[in-house]
């Protein structure tokens, strides 16, 4: 019985970088810049869903990009990331699944320089975490359901990011 269930352990499923950025096609390009400049890898951009006339938006234009990361890039970025906040995130930005944080601007992380062409441009950070089995309700063929005692909790989350990444919960953890 001291042996661990493998397949109750955590795992770092895929960090996220996200900028959104609206109907401006130069702040686009700087951003597309930024992405690629962190990460080595090409970003894709993310195009509006809805019409909205007072932002004129419209389905198809592109508002972002964002950049997909997982295995060991992910986790060395996501370090990278949390140097930016000071290893700080508070309680409420965490969720089942996972958890999120901005970045004001990029070169709150130590490891960025400032690039004059780029400018000032904050963006997000989403991380995520499965467990071994979730394979199950995303095949194509043959689906089925996690249950709700496999899947990755809040407080599971907080744990191993504690552990893992030294994160500091904040003064919010106090209050309760």
């Amino acid at each position: 019985m001291n042996e661990k269930n493998k397949m109750k352990e955590l795992k770092l499923d895929k960090v996220v970088l996200n900028i959104a950025v609206g109907n401006d096609e130069a702040k686009l390009l700087k951003a597309i810049n930024l992405l690629e400049a962190i990460t080595d890898r090409k970003p894709i951009q993310t195009l509006a869903k809805k019409r909205i006339a007072a932002f004129k938006l419209r389905p198809g234009l592109p508002i972002g990009c964002k950049v997909t990361l997982r295995k060991k890039k992910a986790r060395e970025i996501l370090a990278r990331m949390l140097e930016g906040v000071d290893n700080k995130v508070e309680k409420r930005q965490f969720n089942n699944g996972g958890f999120s944080f901005g970045i004001k601007e990029y070169i709150q992380v130590p490891s960025i320089p400032y690039q004059r062409e780029i400018g000032l441009i904050g963006f997000d950070v989403a991380v995520a975490f499965k467990r071994a089995g979730y394979r199950v309700a995303e095949r194509k063929i043959k689906t089925g359901k996690i249950p709700q005692k496999h899947r990755v909790s809040k407080q599971e989350i907080i744990e191993y990011a504690q552990k893992n990444f030294n994160i500091d919960l904040g003064e919010e953890e106090t209050e309760e």
